[in-house]
């Protein structure tokens, strides 16, 4: 049995968790490390432990399949998880390789120990160097970005060593952005706040209103409670800023769990504007009032299917921050480099064009409506825009001001802008006696 209370079993339970049960890992961690009440120190060579194996998976595995006589997939699934752990340590960290191997091997039933402990000592020898080449499945191994999501990134970027850079970027570990709460603070006041706690900060560069940290728990942070800022990715609060909303404008967020974006829109929207937030989960929604409530912002809260709105029409501003294959999001959750698949693509799109199509009818004429999504297979981006304006001739493209200037659709990179791999778009419903 395991010895309670352990990084590596808070890390070992993580990982096992989040590639055989389908857990997301920031919420797997965060519940693991509550029950296990570690040292701060302790706490963050567990993080370090699952995210990095989680992060390193594909990469992992190809350094173990020539070591076994079966597949991995084959394998059971808590020698399996420790296997992956173990080669973390080995090829990633500074551990000693006696204490990778001997404290991973004491994680297993007694009955698998001789083969873990056999695996990761071959490994130590034997472990295979990273392919080279421009093949996309060279740069999966040496960046952890499935095979197809490589694919797919050179049918967008210019070149090989961009597509390579853009995938290893997707895999980095991101700092934590703080959106200021301006409806509470000024940026100036809370950066002087963060340092006089002694937070680093760093302005944002592709939203004004953010600032950048890269270490500590921002619910630690002076402010927090108080709900001066919110922790989210420059990239969303970008997708806010494109909307263009402004003091009394109706605006609806039609995907609006778990409510960072709604609470933005909230404060641009002021005493006088009107938020709806809608969400086709209740236990989601929850979430949304609560962090709304913790920033002081005021919404409507509405579940609803996105497809088949329950609200009526009129609104100035509508953002559909549609669910998608989320890859854009792997710095944050980094099992998303590998945990979609090609074959969910279509059925992703059917959903976003759906829920688009849908909002557009309740678009007021002259009324802006943006589209978004965190990731970037073209299925789910450009392909997804062509067909909503097919289907709602009333919309027309509408320009968005990004960081390459001005244009009808917008991507931001990890290795371009700093930020989450995120795709923007932008429509103007056309004013009646139009076309």
């Amino acid at each position: 049995m395991t010895v309670p209370g352990s990084a590596r079993t808070v890390a070992f339970d993580v990982v096992r968790r989040v590639t055989d049960e389908g857990a997301y890992s920031n919420l797997a961690l965060r519940r693991a490390l509550e029950r296990a009440r570690l040292s701060d120190r302790d706490a963050a060579f567990a993080t370090e432990l699952a995210y990095g194996t989680l992060r390193r998976l594909v990469p992992i595995d190809h350094a173990l399949e020539p070591l076994l006589e079966r597949p991995l997939g084959l394998a059971p699934k808590a020698p399996r998880a420790a296997l992956r752990l173990g080669t973390y340590q080995l090829r990633y960290t500074r551990v000693p390789a006696h204490a990778a191997v001997s404290e991973t091997v004491s994680l297993v039933d007694r009955r698998h120990r001789g083969f873990v402990n056999a695996v990761l000592r071959r490994l130590t020898s034997e472990s295979p160097g990273e392919p080279s080449g421009a093949s996309d499945e060279a740069a999966s191994v040496r960046t952890g970005l499935s095979v197809w999501a490589v694919r797919e990134l050179r049918r967008i970027l210019a070149t090989d060593d961009e597509v390579e850079a853009a995938a290893a970027a997707l895999g980095e570990r991101g700092p934590v952005a703080l959106r200021v709460n301006t409806c509470r603070a000024s940026i100036e006041d809370l950066a002087r706040e963060l340092v006089g706690a002694g937070v680093r900060t760093e302005r944002g560069a592709i939203h004004a209103g953010s600032l950048l940290v890269d270490a500590g728990d921002p619910a630690s942070f002076p402010g927090f409670e108080e709900g001066r800022f919110a922790v989210q990715d420059q990239a969303s609060s970008f997708v806010v800023d494109a909307l263009d909303v402004g003091p009394g404008d109706r605006v609806l967020d039609v995907c609006a769990a778990p409510g960072g974006k709604a609470g933005h829109l909230a404060c641009l929207a002021g005493d006088t504007g009107e938020v709806v937030a809608a969400d086709v989960s209740p236990v989601r929604l929850s979430l949304a009032r609560s962090g709304l409530g913790r920033l002081g912002a005021t919404a409507r809260f509405l579940v609803q299917d996105g497809r088949r709105p329950a609200v009526a029409g009129g609104f100035d501003r509508i953002l559909v921050d549609a669910p998608c294959s989320g890859i854009g999001s792997a710095r944050r959750r980094p099992e998303l480099l590998w945990r979609a698949r090609r074959d969910e693509l279509s059925g992703l799109a059917r959903l976003q064009v759906g829920i688009a199509t849908a909002s557009a009818g309740l678009l007021a004429p002259g009324g802006r409506l943006v589209y978004s999504v965190c990731t970037f297979p073209r299925a789910e981006t450009d392909a997804a825009c062509d067909a909503l304006l097919r289907r709602a001739p009333e919309l027309e493209p509408a320009e968005v001001g990004g960081p390459e200037g001005r244009a009808e659709r917008v991507r931001l990179w990890p290795h371009r802008h700093g930020c989450d791999a995120m795709f923007v778009a932008a429509f103007r419903r056309v004013p009646e006696g139009r076309g």
